[in-house]
């Protein structure tokens, strides 16, 4: 499993060059600036257009624009919130969330654009069930351009729906069953297998009913679970005001400056706090990926721009708002830099088992005594050492964290520690041993810290639901691309394997940060090199849409009903477009 673990960095490693960071932010300064700063409209007529309060009920579609905004936040708004930011700062360090702030805004009018081509060139050969998305986009689009290119922009189409269902399996699915096996298992001690078994079995009853389904869930999903979840996130922050100045300094000071190692966190460069950063915000708010673009396209509306405003909202909404209230309660209490919660007399020698490899081990200990506040050890955790040696590649810091299993032997506790990688011999840090909080676990280690249970309860909770949210909506944007690719015969085999791999990622084979953010890393970073040059190449046609629609907007071309829907029907039923 390790070189499986090492082959898979590797790759991330070259699909997240730093060339492809700045090309991708040099995107969204592009289309901020050629859109004259779409954020603002996106923040202004958003949510008008949201309200129903510029549709008509011949509009062509599926689904309402809050539907589909629901839909599109289902995926992005949930473990790459409360997992997601953790992973941020966990490897990247406070840092990290600052430039997780700026792919927020820029993201906005990548948006913007990406869902406007979506939009004008969908398939809308059967209107109750639209087709869109990067694929459509390129296909057509070429066609348009040259009819001889068809077959290229096909091709190219197939490349992007392949790159959409790595990313579908992997951040869509797997990472998500993950989170909410690990958590479950941690608080409640249920088998990770068993939760991958009932998400497996919910999903599965939800996608079957398609888009339609889908959206209806979404909208009354969504809204429960970010108010639950915010309000949680408040009450935290709250109680610990005092340090949110110096926490918001911290952010943007260490941005630009490397954060040393202390406590449970191993220290992060810059370079490894942009990386992570955008790295954690992309696949939260999903901006240059062409997978929300999809959602959208289901859409009822006449006018592409229209959608592509609301869409702008999604970053904004799911970066600005709920990733950096997650972020603030992992920083204020702490629990990002916590204490060690036991300590050795003697500390376990490092022995070197492999010198071609650079490898070393810590062996198998006797388990130290736990800090008395916490109790006694479960023996379900997992903990870890923190020891300096060559640069960890991971932070571009010489520190890394060796885990290691508890188990028990002759009626003690004893750890079985896994190997370390490093050109130098090891040495401690100190004799502390820490409890490794993956993932979900760390934000609900943080909610905890404050009320004791608030974590346990509800994160617990949240990750289920965002789980399940983002899980039904990731596996429409797959069925779109399997449909793209094989057609409608492929959606049924495919939806039974979109479950099956729910269950996959729960048999124990992930269970370090490290090893999460290889799986979803990669399947963020494999579709932004399909969609960005996509975006790149028809950008204009977005561009001109969008000046054109500005312009009739404020001409008064463009004018809101006089008979607005009710809120109810905006935020309840969905008849937004059906008057």
């Amino acid at each position: 499993m390790d070189s499986f673990n090492q082959t898979m960095a590797a790759i991330g490693d070259v699909i997240w060059h730093q060339n492809v960071l700045f090309v991708l932010l040099a995107t969204g300064v592009l289309f901020t600036i050629w859109s004259g700063f779409s954020q603002y409209r996106a923040l202004t007529h958003g949510p008008a257009v949201l309200t129903g309060r510029y549709d008509n009920k011949d509009d062509k579609g599926a689904i309402s624009h809050f539907q589909a905004l629901s839909t599109v936040l289902s995926a992005t708004v949930g473990l790459g919130n409360i997992a997601g930011v953790a992973l941020a700062v966990a490897l990247g360090g406070p840092g990290a969330v600052f430039w997780m702030w700026v792919i927020g805004i820029v993201g906005m009018a990548i948006k913007l654009t990406e869902v406007t081509l979506s939009m004008l060139y969908r398939n809308m050969d059967d209107p109750d069930n639209p087709h869109g998305g990067p694929m459509w986009v390129i296909s057509r689009g070429l066609a348009e351009v040259k009819p001889s290119l068809g077959w290229l922009g096909k091709t190219i189409g197939a490349i992007f729906c392949i790159t959409l269902l790595v990313s579908t399996i992997t951040g869509g699915n797997m990472f998500q069953a993950w989170s909410v096996g690990e958590i479950t298992n941690a608080y409640f001690g249920v088998p990770t297998v068993l939760s991958g078994i009932i998400l497996a079995v919910v999903v599965g009853m939800v996608i079957i009913g398609g888009v339609k389904r889908i959206g209806q869930v979404a909208s009354k999903l969504v809204p429960i679970m970010v108010i639950i979840y915010l309000i949680s996130a408040f009450i935290v922050i709250g109680a610990n005001w005092q340090v949110v100045p110096e926490t918001l300094t911290l952010i943007v000071v260490s941005a630009f400056n490397p954060q040393e190692a202390a406590g449970a966190f191993i220290g992060g460069g810059m370079g490894m706090a942009l990386l992570i950063g955008m790295q954690r915000a992309l696949f939260s708010s999903e901006a240059g990926q062409g997978s929300a673009p999809i959602a959208y396209a289901a859409a009822k509306t006449r006018e592409p721009v229209r959608e592509g405003v609301v869409g702008a909202m999604g970053p904004f909404i799911d970066t600005i708002v709920v990733c950096t209230l997650t972020a603030m309660v992992i920083l204020t209490t702490g629990t990002w830099n916590r204490d060690a919660e036991g300590r050795f007399d003697t500390v376990p020698e490092i022995t070197q088992i492999s010198a071609e490899e650079n490898l070393w081990s810590l062996g198998t200990t006797p388990l130290p005594e736990r800090d008395l506040v916490r109790g006694d050890w479960s023996g379900n955790e997992n903990v870890f050492m923190v020891v300096r040696g060559s640069t960890n590649p991971s932070t571009d810091m010489p520190y890394h964290r060796v885990y290691g299993e508890i188990f028990e032997e002759n009626g003690q506790l004893h750890v079985s520690w896994a190997t370390v990688t490093s050109a130098e011999r090891p040495e401690h840090t100190d004799m502390g041993v820490y409890v490794s909080y993956p993932g979900a676990t760390l934000t609900a280690q943080a909610f905890d810290s404050v009320i004791p249970g608030l974590g346990m309860w509800m994160v617990t909770i949240a990750v289920w639901l965002f789980a399940i949210s983002t899980m039904i909506a990731w596996s429409y944007y797959g069925e779109q691309g399997v449909i793209f690719l094989a057609g409608e015969r492929a959606v049924l085999p495919y939806k039974f394997a979109f479950c099956a791999l729910i269950i996959v990622a729960t048999l124990g084979l992930i269970t370090t940060d490290e090893e999460i953010n290889n799986f979803s890393t990669i399947g963020t970073g494999v579709m932004l090199w399909a969609n960005i040059p996509i975006m790149l190449f028809f950008g204009h046609k977005a561009m001109k849409a969008y000046k054109e629609y500005i312009r009739r907007l404020k001409s008064g071309e463009i004018k809101p009903s006089e008979n607005p829907p009710s809120w109810k029907d905006v935020f309840i039923t969905g008849k937004d477009v059906d008057r």
